[in-house]
């Protein structure tokens, strides 16, 4: 059988939580491989793996436990090698490359903040801040509404300025909460949201970070901020030479 591969830790990492269990129905029993300084976190790997919300929150669960007691590379959702053996064959081949990751990410977690408008309070922001927006629904209202050229003319106005808010918001965001990180990757831009940015954090750092965040959501009440973390980096591992981002050379990647 396959092996699933969760993460790469330091083979002096303290044991994981006896009976952890990852992906799979039933669960796969995880268990460590060492190979020199380096061990990889790994199962068995379930036949026709997909990306199943269950099994989602099983990888980031072993990804969790194995970081709350030491640093963790972690491998996305997915990475299967053929077997053990080529697991430790990586982890030999890649071990510098490794453990200068690991060294880099100790102490650290992720928090991804996405950010949207709530859109009632982003369109009285707008009005308040836009004159000539202000002019043309007053001289709407005093038309009894305006022709639908002055309807459709005032519409595309507060549609621009919208979309030139989201643009400043989401820098906003961005640089207020820079200063709080040690680092920071900008994640793909999605029409659901204005800011979907990851912030690596030092661990005994949380506290001031969140803080931070809620600073920003009473200074800026027409936004709507979700935080999710602690997590393992995910966003911040980088791949060694010929490796393509966030994978280990000899591991596959199932559907994702």
């Amino acid at each position: 059988m396959s092996t699933y591969v969760y993460g790469i830790i330091a083979a002096s990492h303290p044991d994981l939580p006896e009976g952890l269990a990852g992906v799979g129905d039933p669960a796969m029993p995880v268990r460590v491989l060492k190979e020199g300084e380096l061990a990889a976190v790994v199962s068995e790997a379930p036949e026709g793996l997909r990306p199943k919300r269950r099994d989602l929150l099983a990888h980031q669960n072993v990804l969790s436990e194995a970081g709350a007691e030491g640093s963790v590379l972690p491998m996305r959702f997915g990475s299967v090698a053929p077997d053990d053996d080529t697991v430790t064959s990586v982890l030999a081949e890649r071990a510098d490359h490794y453990q200068e990751r690991l060294r880099t990410l100790d102490g650290k977690v992720e928090y991804n903040v996405k950010a949207t408008h709530d859109e009632e309070a982003v369109l009285h922001r707008v009005m308040s801040d836009n004159p000539e927006i202000r002019s043309a629904t007053e001289a709407n209202r005093q038309a009894g509404g305006g022709s639908y050229e002055q309807r459709l003319r005032l519409g595309e106005m507060v549609v621009a300025a919208v979309k030139a808010r989201e643009a400043e918001d989401a820098e906003e965001v961005r640089q207020a909460l820079e200063p709080a990180a040690e680092a920071i990757s900008v994640g793909p831009e999605s029409s659901g949201w204005l800011a979907n940015v990851s912030f690596m954090v030092a661990r005994d750092a949380a506290a001031s970070f969140l803080e931070e965040v809620d600073q920003l959501r009473k200074s800026h009440p027409h936004l709507d901020l979700r935080v999710n973390g602690p997590l393992p980096p995910y966003s911040f591992v980088e791949p060694g030479p010929g490796e393509p981002a966030g994978t280990t050379v000899g591991i596959d990647h199932a559907e994702e």
